[in-house]
């Protein structure tokens, strides 16, 4: 080539099926050229020969389609990675009774130096899918052990304990709450005699579990990344955080080149560190990384707590909720109106996306009147997002707040298989309406997005893209039953929510989430079409190969001659 000859491409992906995700892409293209870490071109089969020379690496999948990578816009990374060391996986189907929970507890407990904490994890909903239908009892964990505190999560909202962790944790009859956790208002759960049962809600961030050392923090990471995100094809993550350490350590590892996605993350205040401190989070944290690979992206807050605990704000009384009153308590909102006020305005002023949970309607009208006080969601990339917007809306009216504060709503089509079909069990006829409306929304001009919202008790299958994809369009809830198939979504939609419109929610759809020149060269190559596949095999297609930035970083089956 000649020195006005343009750079060549480092590398070629051919496939005779490309998936852009661009309606209008000529279907003649057949190859991805990358050079560096972007795009070069979208190429026909003839063309190729003019961005290549000897050195550029050909790579040819035949009819395995290519696609862009996943982008999961809400995940809590250093949870999820801490869940799969030390901690004892309780999850239904795989424990189906309470025998089957206190045999694995038990287990753990046996190889467990005496007065050191056990600690299983359990899905959420856990009562409602073990065959007894109800949660275990803290006798029922005292038969794990009696010198051994015990702690089932269900969850990041609810956690069982046993006698002994109910005596280190100090919870007796006479025990009152602390007014705030973090995640919600906390409580405790007591018998008709006044004993706490062992059941406690919004707590987990108050018990003093035994914590990670650095090192294994390191090493949860870099083992578990791969293997919960990248062979499924995520390459780039939203990530509330856990600790200073995690963030720092995600970072270290990308300014090494060991980091397998692009994470976005998100400060959650005050659980991480203050909001004064999260806005002003150069003090704490150290970003040597690209800012492609490494990003502090906003701040999260907490408005309610959970729908499994009771906690959610909502605008109709549960049904049921012994520890609160009856069939009057709606869930209360936690945050105090002060705060959130001030988190919005240094949020803005250190141009920070906030990001607020907000399960319950009420919740979610609460934050967008707040937001409507103090002037509306700033525009652009950091626009307000709601969490679990659009996972449960019995009234219009709340979309409606919505539209007038210029929030982002960031539903988890996942939850659909996961609690989908226990929103009445709590809220009665209102818990029927407005369950992941997607359809619905979508057709009022919402663009929605896919996440995982991976945490302690998640299901197996939660940071898979491809399962939450099949959730939206089977609508299958965990105990096999249909739920609202009116508001099924088509496949190609289904799939824009977990690219590129996940990618807008952190303002990165101009580059991520399709494949177009310029943008950055997140690739992935899938074993079948996920279009000439029945929709049950959706969850089961495989990542062949993983491209982050232009670099290949997974290879499913090393001996492919293809990759």
């Amino acid at each position: 080539m000649t020195d006005s000859t343009p750079e060549p491409a480092d590398i070629v992906v051919i496939s005779r099926r490309i998936i852009t995700m661009d309606p209008e892409t000529d279907p003649r293209i057949e190859a991805v050229a990358v050079r560096g870490k972007r795009i070069l071109r979208l190429l026909r089969r003839e063309e190729i020969a003019s961005v290549a020379d000897e050195k550029t690496r050909i790579i040819d999948v035949g009819d395995r389609p290519v696609m862009p990578g996943f982008v999961d816009p809400h995940a809590h990374i250093e949870v999820a990675c801490r869940s799969s060391f030390g901690v004892v996986d309780c999850r239904a189907p795989q424990c189906g009774t309470i025998d089957d929970v206190v045999a694995a507890l038990s287990a753990k407990a046996a190889e467990t130096p005496a007065g050191e904490w056990v600690v299983g994890q359990a899905n959420l909903f856990f009562d409602r899918k073990l065959a007894e239908k109800r949660f275990p009892t803290r006798y029922e964990l005292d038969r794990v052990s009696t010198s051994h505190p015990v702690a089932l999560r269900a969850g990041g909202h609810l956690t069982i304990l046993n006698s002994k962790a109910l005596a280190v944790c100090m919870i007796d009859r006479n025990f009152t709450p602390p007014p705030y956790s973090i995640t919600g208002l906390p409580s405790v759960e007591r018998d008709e005699s006044g004993e706490p049962t062992g059941i406690v809600k919004e707590m987990d961030n108050l018990l003093p579990f035994s914590a990670m050392d650095r090192e294994q923090l390191a090493a949860a990471l870099q083992t578990g990344i791969p293997k919960l995100f990248t062979q499924f094809g995520v390459t780039t993550i939203g990530e509330i955080s856990e600790t200073v350490d995690g963030q720092q350590i995600m970072n270290d590892m990308a300014a090494r080149g060991e980091l397998p996605v692009s994470v976005r993350t998100y400060l959650w205040a005050p659980g991480t560190l203050s909001l004064e401190a999260a806005c002003n989070w150069k003090k704490s944290i150290s970003v040597t990384a690209s800012d492609d690979l490494f990003r502090i992206q906003g701040v999260k807050l907490f408005a309610d707590g959970g729908f499994s605990a009771k906690s959610a704000a909502v605008k109709f009384p549960y049904l049921v909720c012994g520890c609160r009153g009856g069939h009057t308590f709606r869930g209360e909102v936690a945050l105090d109106k002060g705060f959130a006020q001030r988190a919005i305005e240094l949020t803005q002023n250190a141009g920070l996306q906030l990001a607020v949970h907000a399960n319950g309607d009420r919740a979610q009208e609460w934050v967008c009147d707040t937001l409507l006080e103090m002037g509306g969601a700033p525009t652009g990339r950091i626009r307000t997002r709601i969490e679990h917007a659009g996972n449960l809306m019995p009234s219009e009216v709340t979309a409606d707040k919505w539209a007038a504060a210029g929030i982002i709503p960031v539903p988890q089509p996942v939850f659909l298989y996961t609690f989908g079909e226990y929103f009445p069990d709590y809220l009665g006829e209102h818990g029927k309406i407005g369950r992941f409306s997607f359809s619905t929304l979508m057709k009022q001009g919402w663009r929605l997005s896919g996440s995982s919202d991976v945490w302690v008790g998640s299901e197996s299958d939660a940071t898979n893209p491809l399962f939450s994809v099949w959730c939206c369009l089977k609508r299958q809830t965990y105990s096999g039953a249909t739920l609202d198939a009116d508001q099924a979504i088509s496949l190609d939609q289904a799939l824009r929510l977990h690219t590129l419109d996940a990618a807008s929610v952190l303002g990165e759809d101009d580059v991520r989430g399709s494949l177009a020149p310029g943008k950055f060269a997140d690739l992935i190559v899938l074993d079948r079409d996920p279009h000439a596949v029945a929709v049950d095999d959706l969850p089961k297609l495989k990542v062949d190969l993983v491209f982050k930035n232009g670099k290949q970083i997974w290879n499913r089956n090393p001996k492919d001659s293809g990759a």
